[in-house]
């Protein structure tokens, strides 16, 4: 058997160089010392191999032990009534007699051959070393670090460059001032709070993932792992571009490519690592058209795919970046992934596909997608829980809010992002809307119209922040909506949107809470202390966007500037932007965390609000 050593030197025949390769004095002494390193290393392998083979030949007196653990290893998982277990964990079959006993001296002489083959086969390696001349030793050596050399410009290269693909005209950037004076006072003010919090965070978090602006320090979640992948950096880049920041947007295109490492030891959440970073990236792409944005998207998403190396081929929640091992959130639901969050991520996929012509990332959503439609539905609603080992829903728990959003969202948007030509998810979007008009939507005994939440066989009467989304995406799927119900899904988005600002108006601050309900006389109103936070989200200004947009209607325009006007007295302080705990408090006391969404989708909605 062939030592490292030899391993090293007796390899694939490499051809030697010209004559004039050993002709530098100044490498004379260099290569005088490689030529004794590789006769010495001969010479120590011979000596091993003459000597140290005999260590490898069996030992008779040890015979049953060398049997067992040929065994061991030639026959792991033989299932058997006589087998029996080491504490190892190995099989050990037992009682076999002399049939194996006559095998095991077949195997065993078969070994010794094999042992004098290699041996005989590295001396007559070494003996055609032996006999080459300094040159061709010296030639030899050369190549090989030309090789190395090749090898390591290859890898610093980088990944091959991906086919050019068309960039669409992007609309409502650079556009143009609103016409209308008041209108344009609000959006530089959203402008200047856009450019508080990113230079807060520039200056005392830049580089981690969120920013905390009490302490004036970077801060993490679980769903980032423990690496500095700068968050807030990629998911921020799009808005400051619509914004008109460049100086701003250089930075983080800066970073991004000098920092930004996908290699890292890290567990991320795969939804959040696809909406905010290959989300953001691929929006900075498209704004910008620099190529190393959807570079490095591609690559992030190779990271992700092994998340999908599952029995269903439903994805882990979790992934290790750096080893592709994933994992589940213990809470939930006996190992279940969660509906929004592997059915968020399609949009991105598709498009990945489409960018890089690789067909994986378009199969691996669309067979989440086709598994989900050969599943029964109990009363054609999607529980928010599947186990991706057995393919069965989990707790039967259905929310347009948390857990659950996303996933009817971006049917929707696939459906408009193929240009209405993806006729699949339309017909998925308006049968699950159609389910959950019918069991989650109710109205108030005051008149107010909101989504609950499904809890096996009973519905609670209780209506998230997250679920404030649905009114702008009512309102975006009118049209299309079967039977001309594009009038009635419109006017369901209207109700919506005057629930959920009825939870901001009810409060001391005019910021919404985190949940509110809809019983024991109390309405848009939050009754447990852990849901009267309210954390920077975009939900119910999103809505506002969606609502004027495609009404006109002022009122959502004013709307949009109150709860922009809360959020600058009431969530800033001198190091950026803080979610607060109690929005019916006079004084409220902050969270201390800056999130990545709050520039990402916040502040981007209320700009638009005012456009």
């Amino acid at each position: 058997m062939k030592t490292p050593a030899l391993l090293a030197l007796s390899g694939r025949r490499i051809p030697t160089l010209s004559p004039g390769a050993s002709s530098f004095p100044h490498h004379r002494a260099t290569l005088r010392l490689s030529e004794k390193f590789i006769l010495l290393l001969i010479l120590s392998a011979f000596i091993t191999l003459c000597f140290g083979a005999f260590f490898f030949l069996p030992d008779n007196s040890k015979h049953k032990r060398f049997d067992l653990g040929l065994e061991d290893v030639l026959i792991p998982h033989i299932d058997s009534p006589k087998e029996g277990k080491h504490t190892s964990g190995q099989v050990v079959i037992h009682g076999q007699g002399g049939h194996d006993e006559h095998r095991h001296r077949e195997e065993e002489e078969s070994l010794r051959d094999k042992i004098r083959a290699d041996h005989e086969r590295a001396l007559q390696e070494a003996k055609e070393k032996l006999r080459k001349s300094r040159e061709e030793l010296q030639a030899e050596i050369q190549t090989e670090k030309n090789k190395v050399m090749e090898d390591l410009k290859k890898k610093d290269a980088g990944p091959k460059p991906l086919p050019p693909v068309p960039l669409p005209k992007v609309v409502g950037v650079s556009d143009g001032e609103p016409p209308e004076p008041d209108a344009k006072e609000r959006r530089d003010k959203i402008r200047e709070m856009m450019k508080h919090a990113w230079d807060s965070y520039r200056q005392y978090g830049w580089g981690h993932n969120e920013l905390k602006p009490l302490a004036k320090k970077g801060h993490s979640t679980n769903i980032f792992g423990n690496s500095q992948l700068g968050a807030t950096i990629v998911d921020a880049l799009d808005t400051l571009y619509i914004m008109g920041l460049h100086d701003e947007f250089k930075d983080g295109q800066d970073w991004i490519e000098q920092n930004l490492d996908f290699g890292v030891n890290a567990e991320v959440s795969v939804f959040e690592v696809n909406i905010r970073f290959i989300g953001g990236l691929l929006a900075a792409y498209y704004l910008s058209g620099q190529e190393m944005f959807k570079l490095k998207a591609v690559q992030l998403a190779e990271k992700l795919l092994p998340a999908f190396n599952t029995p269903t081929g439903i994805p882990w929640a979790m992934v290790n970046l750096k080893s592709g091992v994933g994992r589940n959130w213990g809470w939930a639901s006996a190992g279940s992934s969660i509906l929004a969050e592997f059915g968020t991520l399609h949009m991105e996929f598709v498009h990945l596909t489409y960018l890089t012509g690789n067909p994986a990332y378009y199969q691996k959503v669309m067979h989440i997608r086709k598994l989900l439609a050969k599943m029964d539905r109990p009363n054609g609603l999607y529980p928010n829980y599947l186990n991706p080992r057995t393919g069965r829903w989990g707790q039967h728990h259905t929310s347009v809010g948390g857990l659950g959003d996303s996933f009817y969202e971006y049917l929707l948007k696939a459906w408009l992002m193929s240009d209405k030509t993806d006729t699949e998810a339309r017909r998925t979007y308006d049968d699950a809307i159609e389910a959950i008009e019918r069991h989650l939507i109710r109205k108030s005994n005051g008149g107010l119209t909101f989504i609950g939440e499904w809890k096996n066989g009973h519905l609670e009467r209780k209506m998230g922040h997250l679920a404030c989304f649905a009114g702008g995406m009512f309102a975006l799927g009118a049209d299309g909506s079967p039977d001309d119900k594009a009038g009635h899904y419109l006017q369901l988005g209207a109700e919506i949107a005057h629930t959920c600002h009825e939870s901001y108006d009810r409060t001391v601050l005019k910021l919404g809470p985190e949940a509110f309900k809809f019983d024991s006389g109390l309405e848009a109103v939050a009754v447990r202390q852990n849901e009267k936070y309210y954390i920077l989200r975009p939900e119910v200004i999103e809505t506002y966007w969606y609502m004027w947009r495609f009404t006109h209607d002022p009122k959502y325009r004013q709307w949009g500037w109150e709860a922009a006007q809360a959020i600058d007295k009431y969530c800033r302080v001198s190091g950026g932007f803080s979610g607060v705990k109690d929005v019916y408090s006079s004084n409220p006391t902050y969270d201390d965390v800056q999130q990545s969404f709050f520039l990402a989708e916040t502040l981007k909605s209320s700009r638009h609000v005012d456009v």
